[in-house]
């Protein structure tokens, strides 16, 4: 009997964290960042990132970068910023921002991609004021 499948992507990601991996790749693939975009793609496959392949009978099997654009030419490189344009929109018609018309992905409070209906948004994670470059660095970075 074939184990159930999870589709996901190795390393203890899940599903969508496996699909952001592969199109963040995609959209720095296409731009100045090229280079960049080798390194991650090098990465997702060295740690087995990518969404798994189940065939006719339910058997999982890995893939390649290269098998996934090729299994997903529907998907242009700029597909993410497409999707992430579409958000800002979409929420502004349910919880109106504070200041209509300006999205920013940087957003705080009321101009938050990530507000709700009852509060400004969720909180930073570290919930600290930076007052130097050591702390900016640590907060940026880890």
């Amino acid at each position: 009997m074939a184990a159930r499948p999870s589709h996901g992507g190795g390393g203890g990601v899940s599903r969508l964290e496996s699909e952001l991996f592969f199109l963040i790749a995609r959209f720095l693939s296409a731009g100045p960042c090229r280079e960049a975009a080798e390194v991650l793609v090098r990465e997702i496959e060295q740690h087995k990132l990518l969404p798994r392949r189940v065939d006719w009978r339910g058997a999982e099997h890995e893939r390649s970068f290269a098998e996934m654009v090729l299994s997903h030419t529907h998907l242009v490189p700029e597909h993410l910023l497409l999707v992430v344009q579409r958000l800002g929109p979409l929420l502004d018609r349910e919880i109106p921002p504070s200041v209509p018309g300006v999205c920013s992905l940087l957003g705080a409070g009321r101009q938050s991609l990530l507000r709700t209906r009852k509060g400004a948004g969720l909180q930073h994670r570290f919930n600290t004021r930076v007052t130097d470059g050591a702390s900016f660095l640590s907060m940026a970075f880890f």
